[in-house]
């Protein structure tokens, strides 16, 4: 999200907005502000917080994205009209650097746009918010100045010290892979860099804060900022928006169950533990002494 920020900010930072066309209507979680109080509105930057996008305009209204799981975006130059599998908003700008430069259709010669060469038109660019996934979870609200809507609550950012300080201090008794995964304990990690972070710390997903060591504590700060500081290098590389229906390839062990481990001298297989809508990867030999988790899975095989 932080690099897709980025990019997304180079694209349409400092740009008009034209429309907002809602094209899955169950995606708008607000009702207020409207979506014709952001017309003409320069938008004055994109930044992250959490796995959130936060669309900031001239008028202090913000816009705030979540693309859930399955969610992505198409960056447009220029803007299309179609209205592709899983759409579920188009946000259309001018292709102008400052509104206040905006091009007058009319400032032509015999009605002609002096910029685009072309009657009554002017040059636009766009992002598409469409969803790969059958369940359709990406969200978007528009926020009148002041309030926080879903960014209310949220823990801290994993590379700031408030974390560091959670981290060495926390008694929390819930297994460490459900807390990085909780957003009201800390900001952006979710259940993918959750894998590959508690294997780069070699600790147990079942692990608890309340029973880590100092020493385990540190390594799992470290492990946090060093997994995301590469992963923010990675996708850096990326261009436009980030349009590919999965994104598994990103990490080291999320998602590959059943292949070696990456750690070297250690070859054996990564193992998973299943829940009802997702599964947790980890290393036996690695992260758990060789203990196999128990894996809900595995049991209704073996019954």
């Amino acid at each position: 999200m932080q690099a897709l920020a980025k990019r997304l900010d180079d694209f349409l930072s400092g740009h008009t907005l034209l429309s907002i066309d809602l094209l899955g209507f169950s995606s708008l979680r607000t009702y207020a502000p409207r979506a014709e109080d952001l017309s003409s509105q320069v938008l004055n930057g994109i930044t992250r917080r959490g796995k959130y996008l936060v669309w900031t305009f001239g008028n202090g209204i913000r816009v705030v994205l979540h693309l859930s799981q399955a969610g992505r975006v198409d960056t447009e130059r220029p803007a299309k009209k179609t209205r592709p599998r899983g759409a579920v908003a188009r946000f259309t700008f001018s292709d102008e650097d400052d509104a206040t430069d905006a091009p007058d259709a009319t400032n032509g010669k015999d009605g002609q746009d002096g910029k685009n060469g072309k009657a009554g038109k002017v040059a636009n660019r766009a992002v598409l918010v469409r969803e790969h996934g059958t369940q359709r979870k990406a969200s978007w609200w528009i926020l009148a100045p002041g309030d926080e809507g879903p960014l209310e609550g949220l823990g801290p950012e994993p590379d700031t010290e408030a974390f560091a300080g959670l981290i060495r201090t926390s008694t929390s008794g819930r297994r460490l892979h459900s807390d990085l995964r909780d957003q009201h304990v800390v900001a952006g990690i979710g259940r993918g860099w959750g894998d590959d972070i508690l294997h780069r710390a070699r600790l147990s997903p079942f692990a608890t804060l309340r029973s880590l060591d100092a020493a385990e504590r540190e390594r799992l700060i470290s492990a946090t900022r060093s997994v995301l500081e590469e992963a923010l290098i990675l996708e850096r590389k990326r261009t436009g928006g980030l349009s590919e229906a999965k994104l598994g390839g990103r990490f080291a062990v999320h998602g590959k169950f059943g292949t070696p481990c990456p750690t070297p001298d250690c070859g054996e297989s990564l193992r998973r533990v299943s829940f009802e809508s997702y599964e947790m990867t980890y290393c036996a030999n690695c992260q758990t002494g060789g203990k196999v988790l128990a894996d809900r899975r595995l049991s209704r095989l073996l019954k």
